[in-house]
C-alpha cells in the first residue's frame, strides 16, 4: 500500500505496538491518548513466549528483557500449597527467555520512548469527538477543537473502547464474569524462578518482575459485582487469602497499603464478526477483551499489531488488508478469550473445572504457532 496517515486511537499497549510496527512499515501515525498524564498503574504483567517473539519482530526485544525478569517455566499448586507441575514454557527466540513478568510503567516507558523515536506523533488529553468516512478517507475532529484528514484510523482503546461504540453500537458490551482480580507487589522470593499459580475459589498467582519485586495476583468470587473504596483495600484483600495455602496467608501480611492494591472486576467480549467498517477498525481489547486467566491479553493486541501492520503494507486495498487481518487473527483470539473464562466459570462454580496445568501447556502450544 502506498504511503498512508493513519490515527491510532489509545496509547496503550496495543496503540503503542501498532504505531511502532506501522511506522516500520513506513506509515504517518499520529496517536492520541485521553490521559494527560500518560500513566500506567504500578503493579506488574505476564507476557509469554509469543510476546518474547513479538518484540523480537519489533527490533524491541534487548530492551524490553531487561526491563524485566525472564523465566522458563509454570508452576501450579493446589489450594493448600502442594505443587502438582512444573511445565516448561518453549523458547521461541533463540538466546532469550519464554517467559517475562515486568512491571507495567517500565514497560510503557518502553513502549512510549520508542513510540516517540519512531517520529510518530503523540497527542494527550486528546479524544476523538467525530469523524466522516467518505470512502476515501476519514475526517477526524478532535476534543481540542482541531481536525485531520487520515487514510484509516484504529481504535486501541481498550475494553471500554468509545470507539467500538461508535463504529458498532449494537455490538456486545463487555460483561462482567462474577470474578474480580486483586493485585499488589511485594519483595521477590529468592526461589522464585518461575510463575506460580495456585489453583482455588481464590486464585493466586506470584510473577517475578523485577531482581527484587514480585507482584502477586489474587482472583476472587464477586457476586453482584461490588465497588470498594479506596481506603480499606489492603485489610479487605488481606480478608481475601485466609483460606489461600499457608505460604500465601504469610504473604498476604505484608499489605498494607491502600494505594499499593490494584482491584479490577473481571469482563470480557468478544466481536464475532467483522472488525472493521469502512476506513476505521478496532485492536486488541476494544475487539476481544479477555480475563487474565491465561496472561494472553496484552499478547494478543500486539500480536494484532504486528499482523495489521503487515498486511496494510502487503496489500493496495484497505478493505482487503482489513478483512485479511480479521481473517488471521480471528481463531486465535477467539480461542484465548473462550479458554480464559472457561477457567474463570471452573474457578467461581458456574462451569465444569478447568485443569490449569493442561490448560497452560495447551495455551503455550497455541501460541507457538505463527501467526
Amino acid at each position: 500500500m502506498q504511503a498512508c496517515n493513519i490515527l491510532v486511537i489509545g496509547g496503550g499497549i496495543g496503540g503503542l505496538t501498532a504505531a511502532i510496527a506501522l511506522r516500520a512499515r513506513g506509515f504517518a501515525v499520529t496517536v492520541i491518548e485521553r490521559d494527560p498524564n500518560w500513566s500506567v498503574y504500578g503493579v506488574g504483567i505476564i507476557q509469554q513466549s509469543n510476546v518474547i517473539r513479538a518484540m523480537s519482530q519489533l527490533g524491541l526485544i534487548d530492551e524490553y528483557v531487561s526491563a524485566g525478569v525472564g523465566f522458563d517455566a509454570v508452576e501450579i499448586y493446589t489450594p493448600t500449597g502442594v505443587r502438582v507441575a512444573r511445565v516448561p514454557t518453549p523458547r521461541l527466540v533463540d538466546g532469550y527467555p519464554a517467559n517475562m513478568g515486568i512491571g507495567r510503567p517500565a514497560l510503557h516507558k518502553m513502549l512510549g520512548d520508542r513510540t516517540i523515536a519512531s517520529g510518530a506523533h503523540v497527542l494527550l488529553g486528546v479524544t476523538a469527538t467525530e469523524w466522516n468516512d467518505d470512502g476515501e478517507g476519514v475526517d477526524v475532529r478532535f476534543s481540542n477543537g482541531s481536525s485531520e484528514r487520515y487514510d484509516l484510523v484504529i481504535g486501541a482503546d481498550g475494553v471500554y473502547s468509545q470507539t467500538r461504540a461508535m463504529l458498532f453500537p449494537d455490538a456486545p458490551r463487555p460483561e462482567f464474569t462474577g470474578q474480580a482480580v486483586w493485585r499488589y507487589n511485594l519483595p521477590r522470593p529468592a526461589d522464585l524462578d518461575a510463575l506460580h499459580v495456585y489453583n482455588g475459589p481464590t486464585g493466586v498467582g506470584l510473577v517475578p518482575i523485577s531482581n527484587d519485586l514480585m507482584y502477586i495476583y489474587v482472583t476472587t468470587p464477586e457476586p453482584g459485582n461490588p465497588r470498594y473504596p479506596r481506603e480499606g483495600q489492603a485489610a479487605l484483600m488481606r480478608s481475601k487469602m485466609t483460606s489461600c495455602a499457608p505460604f500465601i496467608q504469610q504473604l498476604a501480611e505484608q499489605i498494607v497499603d491502600d494505594a499499593g492494591v490494584v482491584y479490577r472486576p473481571l469482563e470480557a467480549m468478544m466481536i464475532d464478526g467483522p472488525w472493521h467498517k469502512g476506513r476505521i477498525a478496532l485492536l486488541g481489547d476494544a475487539v476481544h477483551a479477555t480475563t487474565p486467566h491465561l496472561g494472553q491479553g496484552a499478547g494478543m493486541a500486539i500480536e494484532d499489531s504486528l499482523v495489521l501492520a503487515e498486511e496494510l503494507a502487503t496489500h493496495d486495498d484497505i478493505e482487503a488488508a482489513l478483512s485479511a487481518y480479521h481473517d488471521r487473527r480471528l481463531e486465535r483470539c477467539a480461542y484465548i478469550v473462550r479458554s480464559s473464562i472457561a477457567i474463570c466459570m471452573g474457578q467461581i462454580g458456574k462451569g465444569p473445572p478447568v485443569d490449569n496445568a493442561k490448560a497452560t501447556q495447551e495455551m503455550f502450544d497455541v501460541v507457538a504457532q505463527p501467526i
